[in-house]
C-alpha cells in the first residue's frame, strides 16, 4: 500500500515538474512568435491564407529577420 502511495506522489510529481518545464518554455516565446510558427505549421499543411499571413508577417517585422533567421531557420527555406 505505502509502495503504490509512493509511485502515486512520484507520478504528480512528475506530471508538475512537466507542467512547469511546459509552461516556462511557451513564456520564452512571444506571443507574435507563436503565432508565426502556428502559421507556418499550417501552411506546411496546405493552407494557402496560412502561407499569406506568415508572408506578410515576416516582412512587417523586418528588424526581427537576423534573430528569426538564427532561431528559426526552418521558416527560411528559400534562402
Amino acid at each position: 500500500m505505502k509502495l503504490k502511495i509512493f509511485l502515486a506522489g512520484l507520478a504528480l510529481a512528475s506530471l508538475g515538474a512537466f507542467g512547469v518545464m511546459r509552461t516556462t518554455g511557451a513564456l520564452a516565446e512571444s506571443p507574435t512568435e507563436e503565432r508565426m510558427r502556428r502559421l507556418h505549421h499550417e501552411c506546411d499543411r496546405g493552407d494557402r491564407r496560412a502561407c499569406v499571413q506568415f508572408g506578410i508577417m515576416i516582412g512587417e517585422n523586418r528588424e526581427r529577420h537576423a534573430e528569426w533567421q538564427r532561431t528559426h531557420p526552418e521558416w527560411w527555406w528559400w534562402r
